[in-house]
């Protein structure tokens, strides 16, 4: 219970409009005697107010997978957390498996890591990302957790004998589950989240999500109608056969969720060019909404307008009525922010390629928040990102016999980059050609970061071409090297593959007060980064790399593990074991992320000359100067026009 001060209710009010205060220190203000007194005066006017309900958003998804439901759910939570609320966020994976950690990347694209060592989907990644929040692994709910649970709790007896069933136990589990992890506070300032936004995975009418649905539908009444809500993300395809946006699977799809006890409040229409307006009529006839209701996400330049579009169609308003929240209808700078980001990003003119040198790269999924990462840091310095995809295998001599059109044409890739990225990875296929590329890197000067994998193949590449190691490798791909540069870790591998490996926040120290990433850093005495890595650099070999100049400038807190490397005399050469792709933001990019963009760009010494500050060309939002360009284009056009027709004449 809470207390609401009727009397306080002045220029000290909270955000929220309510002076909240304890018994405790209200009673202890009423001394024995001192009734009439101003303390009392207030207890008197004091009235019990319940807790405040929390809000949930459901957004389900219809007609086809991988619609787009990620970046809605994010971009819903970002224009509410505009409006001054604290948003959380719980995606929904109907499949068996408890995490994503043993996924192959081509399943559901990367494995994104959060603090707590949670292997989980890479939505959590975008809520991450758009909201600038810290989830936990409970934040990540699949069937398997659902059902493991609930068969331990048979095991100890706490159904008391009962049979149990899908409906009501693993309903009532998914719901309890939904409610408790709503209350976990994900900002840093600890304040208990008012909004939850739920992602259902997949589509509805999948055998496999079904006890979700009806968990929600009982959901929907046990929490009350005014504090629930469902938005439904369906496709609206247009042919280019005859260029109409068709109506029929939005129609269909609305249908079968309605026919499984839930009814959309707000139905987003995906589509490749915005919505006319009668099939925005037409989808509000036919699936009993508003006009107003049926919201148009067209394909855009970047994710990051998604929030300003929803936010254009009035969608802050609705929830301010359907869900009665306390909101400010006043201009939010936060979505004034992602309007400028948006806006600069759409008129870069300097460009910036980058080689990413992986296995996965027929998926971009695979490796999506480096790509963000990377993008973080191109948008951060006014260039324009362009990845170079490089399959490694690419790269290895096997190739050139077999296809050799393939392997040129990936060399050439990798040769005409500003700068080369090796990203982490599991097994051998593809890492002789990884080290092919590093050992590129490190002859020519070309700005490089290894992540994970690509830290340990750049030890291995300089044990073999500079330390004269021939056979030095990993022990993953060669358990007989005579030197293995880099060992698994037996504490980390029990022989159970889900959730072993060293997972999770840890704390890097760095050893030297000279190294690029820690100027990079802030000049910070340590960093907490996330872990993902069953094998690390052997380090009783340390002192052979260091005598070469290949310095291990970051340690974990033991002194034990290899966490950073530096290579003297080269302008950017850097190795890190975590992964700091996961803690990129779109307004605060990764450092390693940021110094490789530099590096690339040719700006990393001025930056680090300038006390690590942009020059005010760099950091400039390029709006003045794109007009300026923009005129400077048209006046010179003009003259060279006026100057052919004076000669016609």
């Amino acid at each position: 219970m809470r207390l609401l001060n009727e009397q306080a209710l002045g220029d000290d009010v909270t955000a929220s409009g309510r002076f909240v205060m304890t018994i405790g220190a209200l009673l202890g203000q009423c001394r024995p005697g001192s009734f009439g007194g101003a303390a009392c005066q207030t207890a008197r006017h004091v009235r019990f107010l319940p807790h405040a309900a929390m809000k949930y958003i459901l957004v389900t998804g219809g007609v086809i997978s991988g619609i787009g439901k990620g970046i809605i759910a994010s971009s819903v939570g970002t224009i509410l957390k505009s409006c001054g609320l604290h948003v959380t966020a719980i995606k929904i994976d109907p499949y068996i498996n408890i995490d994503a950690g043993t996924f192959s990347p081509y399943e559901h694209g990367e494995v994104f890591v959060l603090d707590d060592g949670g292997e989980v989907d890479l939505d959590l990644g975008n809520y991450e990302r758009f909201l600038d929040i810290r989830l936990t692994k409970d934040n990540n709910l699949t069937t398997g957790k659902i059902y493991q649970s609930v068969i331990n709790k048979e095991r100890r007896g706490d159904y008391l004998g009962k049979t149990v069933q899908v409906v009501p136990h693993i309903t009532d589990a998914i719901q309890e589950w939904v409610m408790r992890q709503a209350r976990i506070p994900v900002d840093d300032d600890g304040v208990e989240p008012q909004v939850c936004v739920i992602e259902l995975g997949g589509t509805v009418g999948d055998i496999e999500s079904m006890p979700f649905i009806e968990a929600f539908r009982q959901f929907q009444f046990k929490v009350k109608r005014e504090n629930f809500c469902n938005i439904h993300v369906s496709l609206v395809p247009q042919p280019s056969a005859t260029g109409e946006q068709k109506t029929k699977p939005t129609q269909n799809s609305v249908r079968e969720l309605r026919g499984l006890g839930l009814s959309p409040d707000l139905i987003v229409c995906r589509c490749s060019t915005p919505l006319d307006n009668a099939v925005k009529e037409k989808i509000s006839m036919f699936c009993h909404v508003e006009p107003e209701q049926v919201i148009c996400i067209h394909d855009v330049s970047s994710i990051y307008r998604v929030p300003l579009l929803l936010e254009d169609q009035g969608v802050v308003g609705y929830f301010c009525r359907r869900l009665d929240l306390p909101i400010e209808m006043r201009p939010r700078k936060m979505l004034t922010k992602w309007k400028e980001m948006s806006d600069r990003s759409d008129r870069l003119l300097e460009h910036c390629s980058i080689a990413l040198v992986g296995k996965y790269t027929k998926f971009s999924d695979s490796y999506a928040s480096v790509i963000k990462a990377l993008e973080h840091s191109a948008l951060a310095i006014n260039h324009k990102l362009e990845v170079k995809y490089i399959d490694s295998a690419d790269l290895e001599p096997a190739t050139l016999q077999d296809e050799p059109v393939k392997y040129h044409e990936a060399w050439q890739k990798l040769c005409s980059a500003d700068g080369i990225l090796v990203p982490g990875g599991f097994g051998v296929r593809g890492t002789e050609g990884k080290i092919q590329a590093i050992s590129w890197a490190r002859k020519q000067k070309k700005p490089f970061l290894g992540v994970c994998l690509g830290m340990q193949l750049a030890v291995c590449e300089f044990a073999r071409n500079v330390l004269g190691w021939k056979d030095a490798n990993s022990t993953e791909f060669d358990p007989e090297s005579k030197h293995p540069v880099v060992i698994d870790m037996p504490e980390h591998n029990p022989g159970q593959m889900g959730g072993t490996m060293r997972l999770g926040k840890r704390r890097t120290i760095f050893k030297s007060n000279t190294s690029i990433l820690r100027r990079l850093y802030g000049d910070a005495e340590y960093v907490d980064e996330r872990h993902r890595h069953r094998f690390e650099v052997n380090p009783e070999l340390k002192q052979h790399f260091e005598e070469k100049g290949f310095r291990f400038v970051g340690q974990d807190v033991e002194g034990e593990r290899m966490e950073i490397i530096e290579l003297d005399d080269h302008s950017y050469f850097v190795g890190v074991q975590y992964h700091p792709e996961f803690t990129s933001r779109p307004i605060k990019p990764s450092p390693p992320y940021f110094g490789l963009l530099l590096a690339a760009a040719g700006k990393l010494q001025n930056y680090l000359l300038k006390g690590c500050r942009l020059s005010p060309r760099d950091t400039t939002d390029s709006t003045s100067h794109g007009k300026k360009c923009s005129l400077l284009k048209k006046w010179m056009y003009h003259l060279l026009v006026q100057r052919e027709y004076s000669g016609l004449k």
